[in-house]
């Protein structure tokens, strides 16, 4: 289980930094949304359900869309 979780949180960092460096911000927005996953994964193992379904509703649900729908009528790129 210790195993899972390390390779959980080394996952998370790895979006956090790829989502702040990337260019591209429909992709920003889909490193966003597995980061949002995977940390309601996290609550979910640390027995925190109620905390786990908010953030998978709100993270990667609610916010994605929103954040699609905002970039559908921006430039997709950032200058």
């Amino acid at each position: 289980m210790q195993v899972l979780n390390f390779i959980l949180v080394v996952f998370l960092v790895i979006c956090a930094l790829a989502a702040g460096h990337t260019k591209d911000l429909l992709s920003a927005v889909v490193i966003f949304a597995s980061y949002s996953l995977v940390m309601a994964v996290l609550w979910l193992l640390l027995q925190s359900p109620d905390v786990a379904l908010t953030e998978a509703a709100m993270g990667a649900g609610v916010t994605t869309i929103m954040f699609i729908a905002v970039i559908s009528r921006t430039s997709r790129m950032e200058k």
